[in-house]
């Protein structure tokens, strides 16, 4: 993470510290700063540097003037040679710019990271012959009943799809009114019709998080500003107030963390359209957070799947909740029969009473098996934030060597390291039974003590 640094001659190391961590979460690394060259040598910048350990770079104006900047000063340009000290300093070597030029006092700052593979994805690391516990689609599904429900759709696909019947049951099971709800080819299918439908200003995406909808964004020309939440917990606070685009997830992938209802609502006004993924929501017994039945909220859009609890990720299917008028001009971007006759009979199926109580008591049985899960990991392992849904974010040492070992040992977990904010020290790792937590325990626990004592012999 690069912060470029924009300072006044005779700037105070307070004054540098005191802006750069108004806008870099507590804890955050690894930072570097970089200036103008000219500025490298305040005491105040330099000082600030050494207090932090981190290192301060300096650039030649010509070198910072050939970086394209989002907002250029004329008036910086005519002073130094750049349109914008800051902002050029922390693009310059490549990356996606995270946090806008921002001044404090004397003091001007904005916040680059490293580009990342944002359509790198669990299914990816699951190849065959492994123990999936990268993907975070339950195991066994789907079940007999529904697998019967899908047989018989098929059979019934000579036929258009008729979507009327689905969005009726979603929206009685949702309680609200039908022209609230969107039937999508997936959830994430829904990322990208909010990239077609609308024009941001400035479109936040609350990280780390679910990469799909900044990967949308991104491809239909939209700027993205990424809010990093701060370790260890990951919780979420306050967004930018200008904001009229902001995207979350809750519970939160990777990190699993569960934002109180309240909280989340809160980030709901006039002008703004405010995106929570509930993918997982069904994953938590009694869904205390989810949102999809407040109508009241402006601008909220509730996204939900199939694919988790259900398994059902092949099949692409979910839904959103809505306003009546985001709603339709969602659906305006979508082709004709956007979700398939399958999909529609698992939507039927799986908002039945009998479906929904069969998925609450999955979301019982599923918090003692995270349980397990959490009791059979080694001591050297640290498992991030509160687990609430069906995947736990872990932070190991040498993550990258030990992920790539586990795969030797026949074991697929999910790399940290393609979520803004997290390291090639995080691991992702679905809930399973008992068991077979417990046997990855152990071979997790082997592979830690043997990177040790590695170390120690060198």
């Amino acid at each position: 993470m690069t912060v470029g640094v924009g300072a006044a001659t005779g700037v105070t190391v307070e004054e540098v510290l005191a802006a750069v961590d108004a806008v870099l979460p507590a804890g955050r690394g690894p930072v570097r700063l970089a200036t103008l060259d000219a500025r490298s040598t305040e005491p105040g910048l330099r000082e600030a540097a050494a207090r932090r350990g981190w290192p301060l770079t300096g650039h030649p104006a010509g070198a910072l003037a050939t970086v394209p900047v989002p907002t250029p000063s004329a008036r910086v340009a005519a002073a130094v040679g750049t349109p914008s000290v800051a902002e050029a300093a922390a693009l310059l070597d490549g990356g996606q710019l995270v946090v806008g030029k921002t001044v404090h006092g004397r003091v001007t700052v904005a916040v680059a990271v490293a580009d990342i593979d944002l359509r790198h994805h669990g299914d990816v690391e699951a190849t065959p012959g492994l123990v999936d516990l990268a993907v975070n689609v339950r195991a066994g599904t789907p079940p007999d009943w529904l697998r019967a429900v899908l047989h018989e759709a098929v059979d019934a696909s000579a036929g258009y799809p008729d979507a009327r019947a689905a969005r009726t049951a979603v929206a009685a099971a949702c309680g609200r009114a039908e022209a609230e709800v969107l039937l999508t080819a997936g959830a994430a299918e829904t990322f990208t019709l909010l990239a077609r439908a609308l024009q941001p200003r400035r479109a936040v995406v609350v990280h780390p998080s679910f990469t799909e909808p900044e990967a949308a964004l991104r491809a239909a020309g939209h700027p993205v500003e990424r809010h990093l939440l701060a370790p260890p917990g990951y919780r979420l606070g306050e967004v930018p107030e200008d904001a009229d685009l902001v995207v979350l997830g809750n519970p939160t992938n990777p990190t699993s963390v569960l934002h109180p209802a309240q909280t989340v609502a809160a980030l709901a006004r006039p002008g703004r359209v405010l995106v929570v993924d509930e993918a997982f929501a069904d994953t938590v017994p009694g869904e205390p957070a989810s949102l999809a039945g407040r109508a009241d909220l402006p601008g909220l859009l509730v996204v939900r799947s199939l694919t988790k609890t259900w398994g059902l990720a092949g099949l692409r299917v979910g839904y959103a909740l809505g306003p009546a008028d985001l709603v339709a001009a969602l659906a305006a971007q979508q082709p004709h029969w956007p979700v398939s006759t399958p999909a529609l009979a698992a939507l039927r199926a799986c908002t039945t009473p009998a479906a929904l109580a069969e998925a609450a008591a999955v979301a019982h049985e599923l918090t003692a098996h995270r349980a397990a899960l959490l009791a059979a990991l080694p001591p050297a392992v640290e498992v991030v934030g509160v687990p609430r849904s069906s995947f736990v974010l872990l932070r190991v040492p040498d993550g990258a060597q030990v992920r790539e070992r586990l795969r030797d040992r026949g074991w697929a977990v999910r790399r940290g390291d393609t979520f803004p904010g997290l390291t090639g020290d995080h691991l992702r790792v679905a809930v399973r039974d008992p068991d077979t937590s417990r046997a990855f325990g152990a071979v997790l626990a082997e592979i830690l003590a043997a990177t040790t004592t590695s170390k120690e012999t060198r």
